[in-house]
């Protein structure tokens, strides 16, 4: 998850990019104060609540272990100086927390912090989205950081609990980098990562195999051209490491060419989330600046990925970030918003039922469908 010095106003549906933060008084005053409640709980404009009023809570991965119980794993917004708002650097989250429950619409527990930055020896700054594993009576915990250098890695740690405390490796996995790791289970087995955020995720700085530090913050790549793709790779038997280098993805339109760096509305940025339902793999992703979670399809982990659509139209608030999960043979999205601060760095995780057609292309959902 990525920001710019942009706001969207509550029910707008989209912005002009051009549009600075600092265009509005009134928001500044809620700036100041960033724990203002804009919206109150059990709004009926929205399509689904908070799950809790307890923390701000985003980037939600929503896993369901033998228990049967509901965990979702998730970044920790917090107010950050009133200079940084509008900025990357907002998003400063320093630990992780686990929200679970038993079922959809049951009470929802706040567990305590699963991991911190400071028990991170590589670590510094800006824990993001992460997400989770189980293996063999051992829950793993991936996520991303920034290390000494300035650089976003992927870390991986480690708990008997599903809650944590996780313990986390010394040094980053070999090979990774930039931003919001995805695990997808595979039905025989393996577990593959897959990682990427343009912008402020830094996937545009690794075109050449390594991290360009003077690289561009945004998309360079020419109109017409490929979008730059995220990535992934098989997981060995450890769950620690990569078993082979990553391996950029092919998300494809509907002529079989390559989805372009100027196609907003359909080109990767950043939350890959991958699942599959029976033969057929969903590579759902969000497009960063015009807000939609989009998905395409295919027929193995590594795609190729046909884009087919829409998953979800956007968000109050800059960032959309997501999860799909299987829950008692239903299938839920979790998402997030800014419904209860009305600030883009202050957000509140959602979930709402997903609903796929008899050709296994998904309903799309508008998220405030009371405007």
């Amino acid at each position: 998850m990525v920001a710019l010095p942009i706001y969207r106003e509550r029910n707008a549906v989209k912005l002009a990019l051009a549009v600075p933060l600092i265009a509005s008084a009134p928001l500044l005053a809620a700036c100041v104060a960033q724990t203002e409640m804009t919206a109150p709980m059990g709004d009926p404009r929205y399509i689904a609540q908070p799950l809790t009023d307890e923390i701000y809570t985003a980037d939600p991965s929503a896993r369901v272990w033998d228990d049967g119980r509901i965990y979702i794993y998730a970044s920790h917004d917090v107010p950050v100086a009133e200079e940084l708002i509008g900025t990357a650097e907002a998003f400063d989250m320093r630990d992780y927390r686990v929200l679970s429950m038993d079922r959809p619409g049951g009470a929802v527990t706040v567990h305590p912090v699963a991991l911190d930055v400071a028990d991170v020896p590589w670590a510094t700054q800006q824990m993001w989205a992460p997400d989770a594993a189980y293996k063999n009576g051992t829950y793993y915990l991936y996520f991303p950081a920034k290390d000494a250098d300035g650089v976003f890695r992927i870390g991986a740690a480690t708990s008997p609990s599903p809650t944590g405390p996780f313990t986390p490796q010394a040094a980053p996995i070999a090979g990774s980098y930039s931003i919001d790791p995805g695990i997808l289970a595979d039905k025989d087995g393996e577990h593959y990562m897959y990682i990427g955020g343009i912008w402020g995720g830094q996937l545009q700085r690794w075109q050449d195999g390594r991290y360009d530090p003077a690289g561009s913050d945004t998309d360079p790549t020419p109109a017409g051209q490929p979008a730059i793709a995220p990535v992934v790779a098989r997981m060995d038997d450890t769950m620690l490491q990569f078993a082979e280098t990553p391996r950029p993805i092919e998300i494809l339109d509907e002529s079989g060419e390559p989805i372009t760096a100027d196609d907003l509305d359909r080109r990767f940025f950043e939350g890959a989330w991958v699942f599959r339902r029976g033969d057929t793999y969903y590579f759902t992703y969000s497009t960063g600046d015009t807000h939609y979670l989009v998905y395409a399809t295919g027929s193995s982990p590594y795609g190729p990925f046909t884009y087919r659509g829409r998953i979800l139209e956007p968000v109050e608030g800059w960032t959309t970030h997501h999860s799909i999960t299987e829950i008692d043979g239903n299938w839920w999205l979790f998402y997030h918003d800014t419904q209860r601060s009305g600030l883009t760095h202050l957000r509140n995780v959602k979930m709402t039922p997903l609903t796929f057609r008899d050709d296994g292309t998904i309903v799309p959902i508008d998220p405030t469908p009371g405007d």
